[in-house]
């Protein structure tokens, strides 16, 4: 099951999430093999032209299972204010070659207005 969080971003400036990813025992996991992808949307049915896509790093070494999502300034810029909805999920290939996707965060983000533009 996902992690629940909120957060604020700032309208017109770059944002980064580092995550810290951990195996059920509170190991780090090791993301050695894994892909990620992060999206923002306004609603969950938002359509894909309302999708931001998250820039997203698996930190090295890979075994310390940290993940970075990144906005630029362009990206946020280009928000409007109010409250979004994001999640953040892992993939990879299964011994059978099969693609397992697991959601690790999820929730909600205020973007905030900007006076200076």
């Amino acid at each position: 099951m996902a992690q629940y969080e909120e957060f604020t971003i700032d309208r017109g400036s770059d944002v980064a999430v580092e995550i810290h990813c951990e195996n059920k025992d509170g190991s780090k996991k090791d993301l050695t093999g894994y892909l990620v992808a992060a999206k923002l949307k306004k609603t969950y049915g938002s359509d894909s032209a309302d999708t931001v896509a998250f820039t997203s790093i698996v930190s090295t070494p890979v075994a310390d299972g940290i993940v970075t999502i990144n906005l630029t300034n362009t990206q946020t810029d280009a928000l409007k204010a109010g409250r979004y909805v994001y999640d953040v999920e892992l993939s990879y290939l299964d011994s059978a070659g099969t693609t397992v996707i697991e959601r690790i965060l999820e929730g909600r983000a205020q973007v905030t207005p900007s006076v200076t533009r």
